[in-house]
Parts: C-alpha cells; structure tokens; sequence
C-alpha cells in the first residue's frame, strides 16, 4: 500500500503488530532491545518477528547501552538503522556499524535559537530526529510555522498527538520526512485490536 509519508512504528513486541505494520505499508519497525528501557524486548523475539516479516527495516531502540553492545545486537538481530533515545558524544556516534535516528523532546517554549542549536549540532552524526510527542492538537500558528521550518531543515519524523483525521493535514502542511506510530500489546496470542492504527494509515494512504 502506498503511504503519504514514510512510517515508523515503535515498539514492535509481537508478530501482529509485525506483520499488520509491514503489510500497510510501514517503512521501520523497531526494537526496544536495551534491557533498560521500557517494553525491552530479546533479541530472540526480534530473529523470530523479523523472519515473518519483509520489506521493512528493522530498528533497534537504545538508552544508555555502550555502543560496542549496541552494534553486538545489530549484527546479532540483522538492525538495519538504531533509535537512541538521546544524544551521544561525536565519537561514539562514528563507533556504530549503522546509521543512526535519535529521539528528540518537543519543547513548545524553546526560544527559536535554541532548537536551531541543538539540531545543528547533532545533525552531522544522525540520519534524522524523531520527536518523542507533540502538543495537543491542533498546533499554535506559531508552533505549527516554527515545525515547519525545521522539516525543511532536517530530517525529522511526527510523533503520535493528533486526531487521525488531521494527520493527512498535518503531513500536507509540515511535509516532515515521516510519520511516527506506537506499536501495542496483542489481547491474546495473535489477537490485536488495530482501528486506531488502521485509522492513520487509511488518512495516509494514496488513492
């Protein structure tokens, strides 16, 4: 299915989610592998979801973990990119084996100057930013101009915190890189509820 913008679903933590996500048209499953992390998943559970699952690249999520165990898992799971859930030193980020997204906080208030700042500094180490949330919807005229000037500067990835029905919107208005959902927990084995999701990806696909 041919989205409007490229999708990235976290926490992938059973084969529903897998497999639903890659079959709509999803560009990135990740992995929450650092055992410090909430939802952290084995590195058996990603060998076995990804075995069922093709065209999508696997994302492994980190905190704090080294880097030398980081790149253990991405050879070990077959990651393709990691998600840090911060910035890391100049010359840790050239250690990794594969490129690298990191997480980023909205902060609504951050002088302009500010975000430029941080963005610039890291923006030579990583392959994209992914905003951990955004503001209620809808966005201050001044909130949604201040985005937009970023997704033109940078590669940067929409976190959940609208209305399904305003995320075609939003996309068309912003044009960021892409589009960030959050994966859920089956009701039983190969169970999963999916309006929600099915909701966005139906407001994302191209006719």
């Amino acid at each position: 299915m041919a989205l409007l913008t490229s999708v990235i679903v976290r926490g992938i933590n059973n084969l529903s989610d897998a497999r639903y996500c890659a079959g709509m048209g999803a560009d990135y499953l990740t992995f929450r592998l650092d055992p410090a992390l909430p939802g952290a998943v084995t590195p058996e559970l990603v060998q076995e979801l990804s075995s069922w699952v093709a065209g999508v690249q696997l994302v492994g999520e980190f905190g704090t973990l080294p880097v030398e165990q980081i790149n253990a898992l991405v050879q070990q799971c077959g990651l393709q990119q990691v998600l840090l859930h911060g910035p890391r030193r100049p010359e840790e980020m050239a250690e990794l084996t594969v490129p690298a997204l990191v997480l980023v906080a909205w902060i609504p208030d951050m002088l302009p100057e500010d975000v430029e700042r941080r963005f610039q500094q890291q923006a030579p180490h990583v392959g994209g930013f992914v905003f951990a949330e955004l503001p209620p919807q809808p966005l201050a005229e001044a909130q949604l101009m201040r985005l937009t000037e970023q997704a033109r500067l940078y590669p940067i990835w929409l976190a959940p915190g609208f209305a399904p029905a305003s995320v075609r919107e939003l996309i068309e208005a912003v044009q960021p890189r892409g589009l960030v959902l959050e994966g859920g927990n089956e009701i039983r084995p190969g169970l999963r509820d999916f309006t929600e999701m099915e909701a966005v990806f139906e407001e994302l696909e191209i006719d």
